[in-house]
């Protein structure tokens, strides 16, 4: 079966952009709070007066990381017996769909009645299993977001302090719903905090290459998914 991986949804993650996370930030960072439900964000409150102006993908910078590959990565196998239970559902109403296609007209009302509500019936239990798939697999995947969320703020503020940069701003949203229009590579700081963060995590790197984002278990789409994405390589920050 082939997964369908959308687009990681952070937003409950994410509720205020990470340009407040370095801004004035070039004294030692704060530790985060510990984490809480899916929706804070981690208290990263510094000083500092930096002037450069920089951007981080942080979607891209969870993915990227050693340890965010390797949770995503069990998450998605969790979920495989659950979208191969919606596969199975769904093939039962194609096929029901199709045997009320080739004999609707050959039966009588009462059988194509019966066959009717049952085809009706078992598409109402698929589309509200696969809603509940979708937002269990939502869950855990902010959970795991939020969790590495929290240990990397700090990375990312003592990083712009050191660099003097005073201000960070989010591009894991394209404009016009994110916040930056453009910018070069130059001004791209995602894959030097990677890079700090799986130093200072100790989880080693993959041994495989991991392409697919979390899966939205489900095996028809309440939503048109996008593909999944790999991690782009960024231009390494200026000195």
């Amino acid at each position: 079966m082939t997964r369908k991986f959308p687009r990681f949804l952070l937003a409950t993650v994410f509720v205020i952009s990470v340009t407040a996370l370095a801004q004035t930030a070039s004294a030692g960072p704060a530790l985060p709070a510990a984490p809480s439900a899916a929706g804070s964000t981690p208290d990263t409150t510094v000083g500092g007066t930096g002037s450069k102006i920089g951007t981080i993908n942080i979607e891209q910078a969870i993915f990227a990381s050693n340890e965010g590959q390797r949770d995503f990565e069990v998450l998605s196998k969790k979920l495989e017996p659950k979208q191969t239970e919606l596969k199975s559902m769904n093939d039962e109403v194609e096929s029901l769909k199709k045997q009320l296609s080739a004999q609707g007209d050959k039966l009588n009302d009462d059988s194509r009645g019966t066959l009717v509500k049952q085809v009706e019936d078992k598409q109402k239990k698929l589309e509200r299993s696969v809603q509940d798939a979708r937002d269990d697999a939502q869950a855990q995947q902010n959970e795991i977001a939020q969790r590495i969320l929290q240990k990397m703020a700090p990375i990312i503020v003592k990083y712009a302090g050191d660099k003097g940069f005073g201000l960070i701003m989010d591009t894991s949203n394209p404009w016009p719903q994110g916040p930056v229009l453009w910018a070069g590579p130059s001004v791209d700081i995602t894959k030097a905090i990677v890079d700090a963060y799986n130093a200072q995590s100790g989880v080693p790197a993959p041994t495989r290459p991991t392409t697919a984002k979390p899966a939205a278990t489900g095996a028809t789409k309440p939503a048109a998914p996008a593909g999944a994405t790999k991690p782009a390589t960024t231009t390494p920050p200026p000195k």
